[in-house]
C-alpha cells in the first residue's frame, strides 16, 4: 500500500465519506448544523408522557419522526434508519453496503406500561402470580411480536443489516455514554486491520421514558431547572446542576482512504486516532483525579501520532453535571497544561442535551462539521462562569475559526472512557 494511504504506524488511513444525524434540533446534517452553530436549543418540556410529580420535566426528545409503536426499540431503530439513509446518500453508495455494521444501542428493557399491558392479558387462572410467570402466560396465550422484539438487544442491528445489506454478523454494543465513540473505534480498527475497506458505524438512542427520568433522578444526575427548558443545560458554569436527557442518532460511513479515493468519493474528514481506557473508581462516578480520562486523551493522541500542540479545538463531553465537568477540566488541564485556556472547548450538549448512547457519534459528526465549515459551535447558557474552570468555551455565540484537528471526548457511566482525534487532512 502506498505511503500516501497509510499512517505513522503503516496502517490504512480511515476516511469519513458520509454522515447523517438526528437530534432534538431536527433531522439531517444541514438543519442540525444551522441550529447548533446558531446557538439554538432543542431542549423542551416533555409531552410524550405525564411528568406530574417528577423533579425533571424537560428533555431533548425527538418527537417529529413518525414511529408506529411508542417504545425505545422502535424509536431507536427509526432514527438509526434515517441517519443511515442520509449518510449513505452523502457517501454516494447504493445497493448492499457490503461491509460490517457496528451499532451503539441503548440497553434494551421494555417500558413498564408495556409490561403491565402484557401482564393484564394473562389468563385469569394464572392471576395473581409473580410478574415473570404472568408475562410468560400472556405470551403463550397470544404472541406479541412487538414486545418480543423490544427485549432483544440485537434486534435493531439485525434490522439495519437486512435493510442496508451489511456483511457478516452485525455488532451491537453498549458502553454507556461512550458507546457512539466505541462504535466508531470498532469500525476504524476493522479497516486498519485489513478486514474490510469500509464500515458502517451507527449510534442511536430513543430511550427517554418516565422510568429513565426516575432512574437518573435517583442518581442526582439530571438538571431540575425546568424553567425555561432551553436554559437548563449549562456546562462549565457555576450553577450547573445536572445533564438534560435527550435522544438522537448519527451514522458515519468509514472507508480506507485508498478505497475512497479509488471510487472518487469525497473525503469529509479523517479518523486519525482512538483512545479507550477503563475507570474502576465507581459504577457511576469518575475518578476525582481524572487519571483514566487523562490516559484516554493521551492514548487517542498517541494513536493519532500527534502531540497536544496539534489539537485546535476540543468537543467536550461537557454534560453540565457538577462532578463530570470538573473532572473533564482537570483531565484536559493535565494533558494540555498552560495551553488549555487558549484552546476553544465547547459542549454541544448545551443545545442538544445528552443523547446518551448516541452522544459520541453525534458529536463526532459535529466535530467534522466544525472543520469543514471553519465554524466553532458555542456553549450556550454561559452566563455564570465557574471560576474553578478556566476555559474558552466559545461562550454563547459561534466563532469563525479554521481548525484542522479536533479532540472529541466521551466519558461514560461504568468507567467507559473514549476519545477520538479527527483531522481535516490525511497527513
Amino acid at each position: 500500500m502506498s505511503k500516501a494511504y497509510t499512517d505513522h504506524l503503516d496502517r490504512p488511513i480511515v476516511a469519513v465519506t458520509g454522515m447523517g444525524v438526528i437530534t432534538s434540533l431536527g433531522q439531517g446534517l444541514e438543519d442540525n448544523w444551522a441550529a447548533l452553530s446558531g446557538g439554538v436549543s432543542g431542549i423542551h418540556k416533555i409531552t410524550r408522557f405525564p411528568t406530574e410529580g417528577l423533579s425533571t420535566r424537560i428533555s431533548g426528545t425527538v418527537d417529529f419522526i413518525e414511529i408506529p409503536a411508542e417504545n425505545a426499540v422502535e424509536r431507536s431503530y427509526a432514527m438509526a434508519r434515517e441517519t443511515t439513509l442520509e449518510a449513505l446518500a452523502q457517501a454516494g453508495l447504493s445497493g448492499d453496503f457490503n461491509g460490517p455494521l457496528f451499532l451503539a444501542a441503548p440497553p434494551i428493557e421494555p417500558e413498564w406500561n408495556a409490561r403491565f399491558e402484557l401482564a393484564d392479558r394473562a389468563p385469569a387462572s394464572e392471576r395473581p402470580g409473580d410478574a415473570y410467570n404472568r408475562f410468560l402466560a400472556a405470551m403463550r396465550q397470544k404472541a406479541d411480536p412487538i414486545f418480543h422484539e423490544a427485549v432483544l438487544f440485537g434486534s435493531i442491528s439485525e434490522r439495519l443489516a437486512d435493510r442496508f445489506g451489511t456483511r457478516g454478523l452485525p455488532v451491537t454494543l453498549s458502553t454507556a455514554c461512550a458507546s457512539g465513540a466505541t462504535a466508531i473505534q470498532l469500525g476504524v480498527e476493522a479497516i486498519r486491520q485489513g478486514r474490510t475497506d469500509r464500515a458502517l458505524t451507527v449510534a442511536t438512542d430513543g430511550s427517554v421514558s418516565a422510568e429513565a427520568l426516575i432512574r437518573f433522578s435517583l442518581l442526582s444526575a439530571l438538571s431540575t431547572q425546568n424553567e425555561p427548558p432551553e436554559k437548563a443545560s449549562k456546562p462549565f458554569t457555576k450553577d450547573r446542576d445536572g445533564f438534560v436527557i435527550a435522544e438522537g442518532a448519527a451514522t458515519l460511513v468509514l472507508e480506507s482512504l485508498e478505497a475512497a479515493i479509488a471510487r472518487g468519493a469525497r473525503v469529509y474528514g479523517i479518523l486519525k486516532g482512538c483512545g479507550e481506557k477503563a475507570d474502576l473508581f465507581h459504577r457511576t462516578r469518575s475518578s476525582p483525579d481524572g487519571g483514566p480520562a487523562i490516559a484516554t486523551i493521551r492514548a487517542a493522541l498517541a494513536d493519532a501520532g500527534i502531540d497536544e500542540t496539534g489539537i485546535g479545538y476540543i468537543n467536550a463531553h461537557g454534560t453540565s453535571t457538577p462532578e463530570n465537568d470538573k473532572m473533564e477540566y482537570l483531565s484536559m488541564s493535565a494533558v494540555f497544561g498552560e495551553r488549555l485556556p487558549s484552546i476553544p472547548v465547547s459542549s454541544n450538549k448545551s443545545m442538544i442535551g445528552h443523547t446518551l448512547t448516541a452522544a459520541g457519534a453525534v458529536e463526532a459528526v459535529f466535530s467534522i462539521q466544525t472543520m469543514l465549515t471553519g465554524t466553532l459551535p458555542p456553549t450556550i447558557n454561559y452566563q455564570n462562569p465557574d471560576p474553578a474552570i478556566v476555559l474558552d468555551v466559545v461562550p454563547n455565540a459561534k466563532r469563525s475559526q479554521q481548525v484542522t484537528a479536533v479532540l472529541s471526548n466521551s466519558f461514560g457511566f461504568g468507567g467507559q472512557n473514549a476519545s477520538l482525534v479527527m483531522t481535516a487532512e490525511p497527513a
